[in-house]
């Protein structure tokens, strides 16, 4: 049990390890989760959102009245938002309008003001990370949160979530497995266990339609095909993620990910969004590879409540040429 906190701020991180006892009964290792959709604004990003706002305070960039502009998928969006609300700041956020409804829903209703923009490649000056920099650059007090190569992000998790992974494991990790959209948590974690132990396997898991298996695999920037999956995967390599150790990489396709966290449902309990698939599957061949014995620890990033009208409908996914997985079938199988 936890004790008394400072507000929001000071009920960020601090997130429990949880087993994934199926899992790891499949693969005879011990795979865990870091229950990051436990954060109170519901998901890892309420870390980077805070690191960046307090170093943005601590530099004086950022005074009371003040407005924070950030381009986001959604989460880091959210948590900047329920840090502005917090300590007296606006949020103006600039999202793609590809993303799910109930995170565009829920920025406006926080109360930020938010900018629906089309999803274009980040070499389009239209991109909304690109747009982002550019309306704060033009806003009176604003400052650009800048997720992406803003390297307070990583920072945060080099010195918070990966001490907490440690703590928590004893030192027994032998593999870290995140997938990346900013960079900033896996980098940060990776980094702050390779240097505690130089032997932590750091995997980079990813979607299709992502470039950074193939960074990680040949150091050449190439994607193929795409995914469903909102907020990771990227087409080119952030300053968060630039200089992060990475020993192995695995490519995960939609439908394995979209079946691991329907088991996560059904066998753990666990209502997971869709990066948690990717994460999840790809611990799950890291253990494979590694063979029966070791400790994996990956990132439960948000709850499946935020895309309950996409990864959860039988008809989004029908529409994408995805399964939606059965429950009878699944469980008879196991």
């Amino acid at each position: 049990m936890g004790g008394i906190t400072e507000g929001f701020v000071g009920a960020v991180g601090r997130t429990p390890l949880i087993r994934l006892r199926a899992l790891s009964e499949l693969t005879g290792c011990t795979i865990l989760g870091k229950a990051e959709f436990m954060n109170p604004g519901g998901s890892v990003k309420d870390r980077a959102a805070l690191g960046i706002l307090l170093e943005a305070e601590e530099q004086g960039l950022l005074r009371p009245g003040g407005t924070v502009v950030e381009g986001t998928a959604g989460n880091t969006g959210i948590g900047l938002t329920h840090i502005c609300n917090a300590r007296g700041y606006r949020a103006l956020i600039v999202i793609p309008d590809t993303q799910s409804a109930e995170k565009i829903g829920l920025l406006r209703s926080l109360g930020a003001e938010v900018r629906t923009v089309p999803a274009v490649p980040y070499r389009d000056p239209n991109n909304y990370v690109k747009l982002s920099g550019r309306i704060a650059a033009e806003t009176p007090g604003a400052v650009w949160a800048n997720q992406f190569d803003n390297l307070a992000n990583r920072r945060a998790h080099y010195n918070a979530t990966g001490p907490e992974i440690w703590e928590q494991t004893q030192g027994r990790v032998d593999a870290w497995v995140a997938a990346t959209g900013t960079g900033g948590t896996y980098a940060g974690v990776a980094l702050f266990l390779k240097e505690r132990n130089p032997r932590v396997r750091c995997v980079l898991a990813d979607p299709h339609g992502s470039a950074l298996y193939a960074w990680a695999r040949t150091g050449e920037l190439a994607s193929e095909g795409s995914s469903v999956t909102e907020g990771i995967g990227n087409s080119r390599v952030t300053a968060n993620l630039e200089g992060a150790p990475i020993d192995d990489a695995v490519r995960v396709d939609d439908q394995a990910a979209l079946d691991t966290i329907y088991q996560l449902l059904w066998r753990e309990g666990l209502f997971m969004g869709g990066s948690v698939g990717i994460n999840v599957a790809a611990a799950v061949e890291t253990a494979r590879r590694l063979g029966p014995g070791h400790t994996i620890v990956t990132v439960l990033c948000d709850s499946g409540d935020r895309y309950r009208s996409r990864l959860y409908d039988r008809d989004w996914l029908a529409g994408r040429g995805l399964r939606q997985p059965d429950r009878t079938a699944a469980v008879a199988a196991a």
